[in-house]
């Protein structure tokens, strides 16, 4: 993509030889005197303004600074005589990007321009990348503020720009489909198709046919032709979950159709192409696979290209009270129903639970709390058997209908918890604890 620039001089012959040497590449405008330059920037995009320190009775420096004011402001650079070079230093401290020297050397001056638009642009890109994972896959799904989930966005701007096959590995319910989402979302190919297929709910012998399609009567049923995953996702992204499971008949096919990119339909002898870029998946040790001779190797290493560790919910306790009353907020709406967030010692109860089905089963312990709830709180008793048992003798005594005792020291101890973990800011610990930093206020008050 060409960039705009604008060269402001008040030399005319100065500034149009500046602007024949630099027009082969890049998109020039003109600029006299600081009016014209400000014009210039409020008429048209300009990329980069570059301008000379004098401009007869004016100011370069003081054109930069109004320059740099504006909302979106240019990139600046500043040519400037040898013996101005202190006064460039200066301009660079107060915002500008560089200087040049004078005499000018046109080719020094376009490789300072073009690294400085591209610097631009790319920081540009990464702010939309940001922006659409944020708002794609981010509070609404791919919840959390904890190191690990930060660092797995992070890997989502950078690979989702490229064509390189991804493998996420993590547990069940780790949330391995919503992180190639996002990287779907966030990459080039948005416009187009995701496919999602899980290879362990489908025999090994239908595997083949759901991934490549087949022809009519290439088998018993078969009465028409029938276009496969790899198809369907043409131009798009193909997600192929539970990786590990699929056999070694399977994985010499899919390893043909990644490298050297080309597939038939089952019955058929016609040689395809997709331009397919892949996400796999897996709950499976899949390098310990490979070594057991389960797995090819070739295969294993074709597909972890970028590798995404998907951690589990107990490695990652910190995000459980921010997806707790996501999750909350989503099921209480889609049931027409007003819910507070959780009690302080439900809240206790998720944060002590493991959760060997992680963030999966921790909504399907919020969708049961709201089912449940005979007020508009989830309490204690709302959750499952399996989560409140986690409290122990410390705050329930299985008698009658489960009575809670100590509320008061666990409310405490669950508080004074959330303040530590922030060292002490209570607006930072009230998001932790699911509630409003009023309440929290007023709770510390009340326990003194």
């Amino acid at each position: 993509m060409r960039g705009t620039i604008l060269i402001v001089d008040d030399e005319k012959p100065s500034r149009e030889g500046l602007r024949q040497s630099l027009e082969d590449e890049f998109d020039v405008y003109t600029a006299g005197n600081v009016d014209e330059a400000l014009n210039a920037l409020e008429a048209d995009h300009i990329d980069l303004v570059l301008t000379d320190l004098r401009l007869g009775g004016e100011d370069g420096m003081a054109l930069i600074e109004r320059i740099l004011q504006r909302p979106k402001p240019p990139i600046c650079l500043l040519m400037t005589a040898y013996g101005s070079i202190a006064t460039a230093v200066e301009a660079m401290k107060r915002g500008a990007y560089d200087f040049v020297t004078k005499p000018i050397n046109i080719d020094e001056l376009g490789l300072k321009i073009a690294r400085a638009i591209k610097g631009r642009q790319t920081e540009q890109e990464n702010a939309h990348l940001r922006q659409q994972v944020d708002k794609r896959f981010g509070l609404e799904n791919l919840v959390g503020e904890s190191r690990a989930i930060h660092g797995i966005f992070d890997t989502i701007r950078q690979v989702a720009p490229s064509r390189a096959t991804v493998l996420l590995m993590g547990e069940s319910g780790t949330g391995k489909e919503l992180i190639a989402h996002a990287i779907h979302n966030s990459s080039n190919r948005n416009k187009t198709r995701f496919i999602a297929f899980n290879c362990a709910a489908f025999a090994p012998q239908l595997i083949e046919s759901e991934l490549f399609g087949h022809e009519r009567g290439a088998f018993t049923g078969a009465a028409e032709r029938r276009i496969g995953r790899f198809e369907q996702a043409a131009g798009g992204t193909l997600f192929l979950d539970e990786i590990g499971e699929i056999d070694s008949n399977i994985q010499v096919k899919l390893l043909r159709a990644l490298d050297p990119g080309v597939f038939e339909r089952v019955g058929g002898n016609q040689s395809l192409r997709a331009d397919v870029r892949l996400i796999a998946a897996t709950n499976r040790d899949l390098a310990a696979l490979v070594r057991e001779g389960k797995f090819r190797e070739d295969l294993y290493y074709r597909l972890n290209v970028v590798q995404i560790h998907v951690p589990p919910l107990r490695e990652r306790r910190e995000d459980i009270p921010l997806l707790a009353n996501s999750f909350l907020k989503e099921i209480s709406e889609r049931d027409g129903k007003a819910f507070r967030p959780l009690s302080p010692e439900a809240m206790e109860a998720l944060l002590r639970y493991d959760w060997p089905g992680n963030v999966r089963e921790l909504k399907g312990a919020i969708d049961s709390g709201v089912t449940l709830s005979t007020g508009n709180q989830i309490t204690v008793q709302d959750l499952p058997l399996t989560v409140r048992s986690t409290l122990g003798g410390l705050t329930v005594r299985e008698a009658g209908n489960q009575d809670l005792v100590n509320i008061h020291d666990n409310e405490i101890r669950l508080i004074m918890r959330a303040l530590d973990e922030t060292g002490g800011n209570r607006s930072e610990a009230a998001k932790k604890l699911g509630i409003s930093r009023r309440t929290l206020h007023r709770r510390l008050k009340e326990l003194h």
